[in-house]
């Protein structure tokens, strides 16, 4: 990928680690000019934060039902993965993020 093409996505692409709002508002900004980085990264951010969702509400299942607590940290797990992605992101990688980044 060209550099031309990585500047130009790269505040979408930082954009949309942010919050699962600010994923949104990434995909809308990049509609119209279609940049492949950013694309890219969008993508990589909703899988994030929608596995740190699903991944929130098991935890908090398994908390309730064993009581042991230490498991309450799994609901950082979503957090965790956006900013493994936000420093590709900021770096101009491409590098899918771990346990989610190869799923749809």
């Amino acid at each position: 990928m060209e550099q031309s093409t990585i500047d130009e996505g790269k505040t979408m692409a930082i954009i949309a680690y942010v919050t699962l709002i600010g994923t949104l508002i990434a995909w809308f900004m990049n509609k119209d000019k279609n940049n492949a980085f950013a694309k890219f990264h969008i993508g990589q951010a909703l899988r994030a934060w929608i596995a740190g969702i699903i991944i929130s509400i098991i935890a908090s299942i398994l908390v309730m039902i064993t009581g042991v607590g230490v498991l309450g940290y799994l609901t950082y797990a979503g957090w965790v993965l956006a900013i493994l992605g936000l420093i590709n992101a900021v770096n101009g990688k491409m590098d899918k993020v771990p346990l989610v980044g190869d799923i749809g």
